[in-house]
């Protein structure tokens, strides 16, 4: 089997990223998959029409020409409402889903009867998530950055530097979730010179973070009197909370965001799954942040698509072994041949293979394995 791969552009708000850079069209074309893309889906990564043209790529002036005929759609970030129309039944599809915090999407693709593996749930025997990682890193990064740009009393902020400066306090930042995203905040933080305290369930987990950071972080298992408590006295809050596949839980409260000093910043990069804040609601790269009881949050939906050059290398690195099984096999087949996109397997043929999502949604659910036999 050759499958025709589509690459449209990606018409989320500020999001450059695009879902296959020219060297892994080049790989799919020595393998004898076609493969469209739309004029202008690499500019925001700074990848030209040329470079895809030259590595066999045919590109094509429209998006309605790209999903007319592809057998396969790649994409960065979920497809919004604006392209549900382009998608034909039975079409197959491969990006971030996140459809536990989208409902109209997941009966969309139900309806559609669409074939898709969501990166974000792709997870290998070990439990990594090797296609949400590199995005994860990113995001954890850009958080502290944002935060520290959001604290300066022009951006709205309380006016205070990150990492202070001798004879003044460098800011408290909390940091709720130990996994890749916090472990990259911590990292920036730390490197800011900021106090920095991480919060996670795991001992375990936080033993690595004590040995890595060789005591530069304080580090806590969380009830809900501590997480008030350190939250109260925060500067800077980041939640980094996970759970694969389904809603972020809703961890911090609205008092707790309340009981913090006004002009103090609330990252959540939990967002795409919902969110793990009581006041978080997505925002975009233009309109960034809101105040909600006195701080300044931050929750944009598509954090890398800021950095598009860095993050469209880090995902198409990540997502191309995966996307030549994809491509060669269909995405019934790549699940059956491989347990780690079995994982990632989310519709097929109008069923919901993803209990985290059919819980979310009071769907019904069934088992891949019942469907790929």
């Amino acid at each position: 089997m050759t499958l025709v791969v589509g690459v449209p552009t990606e018409i989320k708000d500020n999001e450059n990223r695009v879902a296959l850079q020219p060297d892994g069209a080049a790989e799919l074309v020595h393998h004898g998959h076609t493969v469209l893309v739309q004029s202008g889906a690499g500019a925001g990564s700074r990848f030209s029409d040329e470079e895809f043209a030259a590595a066999g790529a045919t590109v094509v002036a429209t998006a309605d020409e790209v999903f007319a005929g592809a057998d396969l759609i790649v994409k960065v970030k979920e497809p919004v409402a604006a392209e549900y129309h382009r998608f034909r039944e039975g079409q197959q599809l491969f990006t971030y889903l996140h459809l536990a915090a989208d409902e109209p999407l997941t009966q969309f693709l139900l309806d559609r009867k669409i074939d898709a593996i969501a990166y974000e749930t792709v997870q290998t025997d070990d439990r990594r998530l090797p296609l949400l990682t590199p995005m994860s890193e990113v995001a954890g990064r850009m958080a502290v950055q944002a935060a520290a740009h959001h604290l300066e009393s022009p951006a709205g902020g309380a006016g205070v530097l990150l990492g202070g400066v001798p004879g003044t306090p460098a800011a408290k930042v909390t940091i709720i979730g130990g996994g890749v995203s916090g472990t990259e905040a911590a990292k920036i933080a730390v490197g800011m010179r900021a106090i920095v305290r991480v919060f996670d369930t795991n001992p375990a987990r936080l033993a690595y973070l004590s040995d890595v950071f060789e005591g530069r972080l304080d580090l806590v298992q969380p009830n809900r009197a501590r997480l008030a408590q350190y939250i109260a006295d925060s500067d800077v809050l980041i939640g980094a909370v996970l759970v694969p596949g389904t809603r972020a839980p809703k961890l911090v409260s609205r008092e707790m965001i309340a009981s913090m000093r006004p002009g103090s910043v609330a990252v959540d990069i939990a967002i795409d799954q919902g969110g793990c804040f009581e006041t978080s609601r997505p925002t975009t790269h233009s309109n960034p942040t809101y105040v909600e009881e006195g701080v300044v949050h931050y929750c944009v939906a598509n954090i890398p698509g800021a950095v598009a050059r860095t993050s469209t290398l880090a995902l198409t690195s990540a997502t191309l072994p995966y996307l030549g099984t994809v491509a060669r096999l269909g995405v019934r087949g790549a699940a059956q041949s491989s347990p780690a996109l079995a994982a990632g397997l989310t519709t097929l043929g109008g069923r919901l293979t993803s209990r985290p999502v059919a819980e979310a949604h009071g769907l019904a659910y069934t088992p891949a394995a019942e469907l790929l036999g």
